[in-house]
């Protein structure tokens, strides 16, 4: 079982599982106005809301999502998020985000 980590104030992450093609994380926000910061990356992202509520932008489009909604970012779409309600996002990444494993 991999440890929980405080990646930056309002943030913790958890790797549930990872492997060369795919990687499975916990992303926590702990506090309401918590930013995911605008990025994008190489790697198709899955997105789904365990609990809380948040707002994202993926490219052009704004949404908001909660409890029970999932979503797929493709590879190099700018993407962030705003928690509106403080919860957890399980995003799984193919291949994996070696760049989150470098700095752990």
């Amino acid at each position: 079982m991999y440890s929980e980590v405080s990646t930056r104030p309002g943030f913790t992450r958890q790797f549930l599982d990872t492997r060369p093609e795919l990687m499975t994380v916990r992303f926590r926000f702990l506090t309401e106005g918590a930013e995911g910061a605008l990025h994008s990356h190489p790697h198709v992202q899955s997105t789904y809301v365990r609990s809380g509520r948040f707002r994202f932008t993926v490219g052009e489009r704004r949404f908001e999502v909660g409890p029970g909604d999932a979503f797929v970012i493709p590879p190099g779409a700018v993407h962030g998020c705003l928690c509106l309600e403080p919860g957890e996002l399980i995003d799984s990444f193919a291949p994996a985000r070696n760049d989150f494993l470098q700095k752990d």
